[in-house]
């Protein structure tokens, strides 16, 4: 059964870089690093000391809360160092991979005949359970509730983000065992959605209520859809899994190996030849981005993830583990004299006060990080509710975060969103305010006092 949801509010920002699609293998990366801080709120405890040979899929660390839930190292080769920040907190494991990969065999299994306990160990003991978030809080699953359903986005809306169709073609085996184990993990249904023309390899999926969602950004968004289909209220979880995510889990259960590759596309106005790579979680990215070709500028930004919500990992860092994107943009350390004083064509936004780019809606821009203003106090504008789809008033729930107001966040409706959320009423916001920064530590807040 399909069912159509269209959302009008919302901004398209179209950027010049889109990733061709044409898909080449990834110059081999000599190290692979994990960083805990891309599972937020774990505290990891390590498993895997430095000088330890691994395989794909062994784990490197378990979280300190629940010793169940363990992170496996997405190579094999040896555990070369332990990087730690300040009172030795672990900033990052970086592992030296071998030349012939070698994996951890969790034993391959038949979906159909699993019931939701063994499915749940499965996914705990090979360390796919992390692949799995939830909603409120935005952080990873805990085993121990049971979700009133399962969303899933196959809807690529963020500017430049790898297209969902595309890298998942071919993998329908792989999801529909994925989507088969967590059918059993829910009450509830699995909610998929899709484009409004249906061509997706998410589509015709048994087990899923599948979704036909059209619309601008932010339509793709599982926030957005699970407003719009089963709104989550105060007591309620649900959870949300990538779709390359699923493929991963899917292959997990056909053959007993973790295989963590990523189609991952690599875009940006930044590039010459911006394309699709085959590579693994944790790849550098230098291996990608400079066979792609950059462009003589003075300085660039290189984004894991996209420009709205992805991490600043500069040329020589690594992919972040629930990216798909790596974007490669100017970066914005210039200034224009008097630029607040002339009418403006090169630049996007939803004003028509001096910047005219409403006068040429399909025009893609080449954008750098400059923020175009400093920070200063809310101005009350009205901007935010016009790209902001949910039923919740964005500056008002904003304000409560800031001042930690724990009953207004709750009525205002937190429970519904995550930071991502709140990305294009970041960027359009004539204040300058982090408002991503501001949700998550609300929700980090709610966590620890609520949750």
């Amino acid at each position: 059964m399909s069912k159509d949801i269209r959302i009008r509010k919302g901004l398209d920002i179209k950027l010049i870089g889109e990733a061709e699609k044409v898909t080449v293998d990834a110059t081999r990366s000599n190290v692979y690093v994990i960083r805990p801080d891309d599972f937020h709120s774990i505290i990891p405890k390590v498993i895997a000391k430095q000088g330890t040979e691994v395989k794909a899929g062994a784990p490197l660390f378990y979280s300190k809360a629940n010793e169940k839930l363990i992170f496996p190292s997405p190579v094999s080769g040896e555990v070369v160092e332990i990087v730690r920040g300040a009172k030795r907190k672990i900033l990052s494991f970086k592992i030296l991979a071998d030349k012939e990969q070698q994996y951890v065999d969790h034993g391959a299994k038949d979906v159909n005949a699993m019931n939701r306990e063994e499915i749940k160990e499965y996914l705990l003991s090979s360390g796919s359970w992390a692949f799995i978030k939830q909603r409120p809080y935005d952080v990873i699953a805990d085993p121990e509730t049971t979700p009133k359903a399962i969303f899933i986005s196959g809807y690529t809306t963020a500017p430049l983000e790898a297209d969902c169709d595309y890298v998942l073609a071919g993998k329908e085996k792989e999801l529909q065992a994925a989507i088969t184990a967590l059918s059993k993990l829910t009450e509830g249904d699995v909610h998929v959605s899709v484009g409004k023309k249906g061509d997706s390899p998410l589509a015709n999926l048994n087990n899923a209520t599948i979704h036909k969602v059209s619309g601008p950004h932010p339509a793709g968004n599982v926030g957005v859809q699970i407003a719009k289909v089963d709104p989550i209220n105060k007591g309620e979880v649900v959870w949300v899994i990538n779709p390359q995510d699923l493929v991963i889990i899917g292959e997990l259960l056909l053959t007993g190996k973790f295989n963590a590759e990523r189609t991952i596309a690599l875009a940006g106005s930044s590039l010459k030849k911006p394309k699709y790579f085959k590579t693994k979680i944790g790849a550098e990215v230098s291996t990608m981005v400079y066979d792609s070709g950059v462009n003589d500028e003075a300085n660039i930004r290189v984004i894991s993830g996209n420009v709205l919500t992805g991490d600043n990992v500069k040329p020589d860092g690594h992919l972040g583990y629930y990216h798909n994107t790596i974007t490669v943009i100017p970066e914005g350390d210039d200034y224009e004299f008097f630029g607040w004083n002339k009418p403006i064509f090169n630049k996007i936004s939803p004003s028509r006060a001096l910047t005219f780019s409403w006068l040429f809606p399909n025009k893609k821009y080449a954008l750098d990080t400059n923020t175009n203003g400093e920070h200063r106090a809310f101005v009350v504008t009205g901007s935010y509710e016009n790209v902001f789809p949910f039923d919740i008033y964005p500056l008002q729930l904003l304000k409560a975060c800031a001042v930690n107001d724990l009953d207004a966040m709750e009525q205002l409706g937190m429970y519904e969103v995550a930071p991502e959320d709140f990305a294009l009423t970041e960027f359009i916001c004539v204040s300058k305010q982090p408002h991503q920064q501001i949700i998550r530590e609300g929700l980090d807040l709610m966590l620890k006092e609520i949750g």
